[in-house]
């Protein structure tokens, strides 16, 4: 089957054509996704965990914020990381969340500032997680 064109809708659809090309194009290259600003590792005493923090920022066209992310992970299996603690307000500057391991089992991770938590595990792999917010300890938790 063969299909016909108007002539003179040649010039329209070339048009639509070549606003749809720059369109996506604009659209691509202005999505960059995430940059780290800041990123830090804790292993547990024992070797076997490891808790990973990054403050990231959102680029790209339209995009805007950021936020802190911690992660737990096995040191000895490849799996993905596991969200254990998120912060969409990103940091003021400097090191955003501190994270201490108190014995094998147990991670203690503190910020401070007016944070908003928006996720928080308190268990994760057999890992106890407890989070304070060190701002009126003097001396404590991140810098």
């Amino acid at each position: 089957m063969r299909v016909k064109v108007c002539p003179r809708a040649l010039p329209s659809i070339r048009s639509v054509t070549s606003l749809l090309v720059l369109g996506v194009c604009t659209l691509g290259s202005g999505c960059h996704g995430s940059e780290t600003i800041w990123s830090a590792e804790a292993r547990s005493p024992d070797g076997k965990m490891i808790a990973t923090a990054k403050i990231f920022e959102n680029s790209g066209f339209g995009t805007g914020g950021g936020g802190t992310t911690v992660y737990l992970n096995w040191t000895t299996e490849p799996q993905p990381p596991m969200l254990i603690l998120a912060f969409s307000d990103g940091a003021t500057g400097g090191k955003s969340v501190g994270m201490n391991w108190l014995t094998p089992t147990h991670l203690e991770l503190t910020y401070k500032g007016h944070r908003t938590v928006e996720f928080q595990a308190a268990r994760c792999a057999g890992i106890d997680i407890s989070v304070r917010d060190v701002s009126s300890e003097p001396g404590q938790g991140p810098d």
